[in-house]
């Protein structure tokens, strides 16, 4: 049974994924249609974001009083509803009023699904499970992109993403009577689940834990910012850049941004192996180091294949960062303090994602979409900071408390 609810989880995440890079790929197509200017995807990108803060911040007693499977199927049919509410929006008002579903939507499931794969499975799961995210995330484009070329239609495109996640929704309920038997147990049993749990979320005493005081705090919450600031930039701009400054078709670009989250993918399928031999502090800095490379090759004035070689490079150095960095905020922090603490990871990290794409689209409206490359270096340069003055503050750390344990030997 462990076994198979995994792969109904895998699948919801999946379809988390889907739409999250579609408005990117699609907005070339779409701001000619609507005559919006640039920066409303920004806005329109703000609005999910912004929805998916508020449905995390309550998801906590949504999901103690429903449960993990009421939530996600309830929430995906959120998803659907909203995408198809897409495919029909004959204004980009009626958009802007079904970001609102599609948003609270995505939180829930997104919440709930890491917390209950957290607590159940073991950690190499984690690394797997945002690499289902980004099979969802790489095929939305590639979707999105065969009906702008073959119909010149992005809503066609919407109203596929729709009857895929109607479907799930379909799986999910007739599913539903597994996520009951899972809850009644104290713990899953096998197939890589958790034998115990229960320390993972002990609590005991977080009321007195004050986060922002404990050393390298500041520093994580800062690299989680730049992280997701650059990760969502790139899907949401990317397909802008390419067409507005390097003249590539809406189709093709859309294609080259699906190859962007193919790398996520494909790295974080590798990195649930990595994991067994390799430590989440050296996958982080050199997926930081990758993708500083593929920043940069963007950032050059090259020809536009080198574009395409950067995006996959920037997908492939951002793909075991995030999981590696959620699955270590126990290791740096100890397990007293790591759920409170994981919770100021998690805000952060919508925060980043909310407002950062939108603050490019501001500037480049004021300016040229010619500045993304230079955006993505300087975000992901300051997450390799932060992280970097971490890992120094840590060692440190480790070692005074080495030189300390030896003293008491002496």
């Amino acid at each position: 049974m462990a076994l198979f609810l995994l792969v109904i989880i895998y699948l919801a995440f999946i379809s988390l994924g889907l739409p999250d890079s579609l408005l990117g790929a699609a907005w070339p197509v779409m701001q000619a249609d609507y005559g919006a200017p640039l920066e409303a995807a920004g806005f329109l990108f703000m609005m999910i974001a912004g929805g998916t803060i508020v449905s995390s911040l309550a998801s906590g007693k949504i999901l103690k009083r429903f449960g993990t499977g009421k939530v996600t199927l309830v929430s995906c049919f959120m998803t659907a509803g909203a995408l198809l509410g897409f495919h029909f929006a004959p204004s980009l008002i009626w958009f802007i009023v079904w970001t609102i579903p599609l948003g609270l939507g995505a939180g829930a499931v997104d919440t709930g699904l890491n917390n209950y794969v957290a607590a159940h499975y073991k950690a190499h799961h984690m690394s797997w499970l945002h690499c289902f995210w980004g099979v969802g995330a790489t095929l939305g484009p590639i979707i999105m992109a065969q009906f702008i070329s073959g119909q010149h239609s992005w809503r066609s495109g919407y109203f596929a993403i729709a009857g895929i996640q109607f479907a799930l929704v379909v799986i999910l309920f007739l599913t539903l009577p597994l996520w009951t038997r899972a809850a009644k147990n104290s713990h899953v049993a096998s197939n890589g689940a958790l034998e115990d749990s229960k320390d993972v979320f002990d609590d005991e005493g977080a009321e007195q834990v004050k986060p922002l005081q404990i050393k390298g705090v500041t520093f994580a919450l800062v690299s989680f910012l730049f992280y997701c600031g650059a990760e969502a930039t790139v899907g949401l701009w990317g397909s802008s850049f390419l067409v507005n400054i390097k003249e590539l078709p809406a189709a093709t670009a859309a294609q080259w941004v699906s190859l962007y989250y193919a790398g996520i993918t494909i790295g974080r399928f590798i990195t649930g192996f990595i994991t067994f031999k390799v430590s989440n502090r050296t996958l982080i800095r050199i997926g930081q180091i990758i993708a500083l490379a593929g920043a940069a090759l963007l950032f050059l004035p090259l020809p536009a294949i080198f574009s395409l070689a950067g995006f996959i490079m920037v997908g492939f150095g951002l793909a075991p960062i995030f999981p590696c960095m959620l699955h270590e905020t126990p290791i740096r922090f100890g397990r007293k303090h790591s759920q409170t603490i994981m919770g100021y990871q998690m805000a952060v990290a919508y925060t980043g994602s909310t407002f950062m794409p939108p603050l490019l689209g501001f500037m480049a409206s004021h300016s040229t979409i010619g500045i993304f490359p230079l955006c993505i270096v300087v975000f992901v340069a300051g997450m390799f900071l932060s992280s970097e003055k971490l890992n120094r503050l840590l060692k440190k750390n480790d070692l005074s408390t080495e030189h300390e344990s030896s003293s008491k030997v002496l």
